[in-house]
């Protein structure tokens, strides 16, 4: 009996070990383009969304981002999206095991932070969406590289 509990236990910790050690592995945008983006500027009439995964847990699992219904791609972690917008409303949702919605009204020539935070789930990784502040959207984007946008 105790050989088969130690074999449940082993199993159950390489089951674990294989889960959070792995990362999920998307698209990603030139170093070129990674550089400009982090530039963080935004033209007048236009706004900027960046929206971005600073987090290594749930790693193995890629999180696909919606904006205004038109999917830009998928997250692991350390990456971000940036989508520059016309002025006005805009949705953006990340599906996971959950679907987390946020919206947002820009303004011409504004840049707006979107932190997509990771979370337990039952089954996988779960999301939320934050709007955050201008140093700490920076900060965050900086700790990532640029996913490649399907758009």
């Amino acid at each position: 009996m105790n050989y088969f509990n130690n074999k449940v236990f082993s199993a159950l910790i390489l089951g674990v070990v294989l889960i959070l050690g792995g990362c999920a592995s998307v698209p990603m945008a030139s170093l070129e383009l990674d550089n400009q983006a982090k530039s963080f500027a935004a033209s007048p009439d236009i706004s900027l969304i960046y929206i971005y995964r600073n987090e290594s847990m749930g790693g193995a699992i890629p999180m696909t981002i919606s904006l205004d219904g038109k999917t830009l791609g998928q997250t692991g972690p350390k990456t971000y999206f940036m989508a520059d917008v016309e002025p006005g409303k805009h949705e953006i949702e990340s599906f996971t095991e959950n679907v987390a919605k946020i919206s947002l009204d820009t303004e011409p020539g504004r840049i707006y932070y979107v932190w997509q935070e990771v979370k337990m789930g039952m089954w996988a990784a779960r999301s939320a969406l934050h709007v955050v502040s201008e140093e700490e959207g920076q900060e965050g984007v900086k700790e990532c590289k640029l996913a490649q946008s399907l758009h």
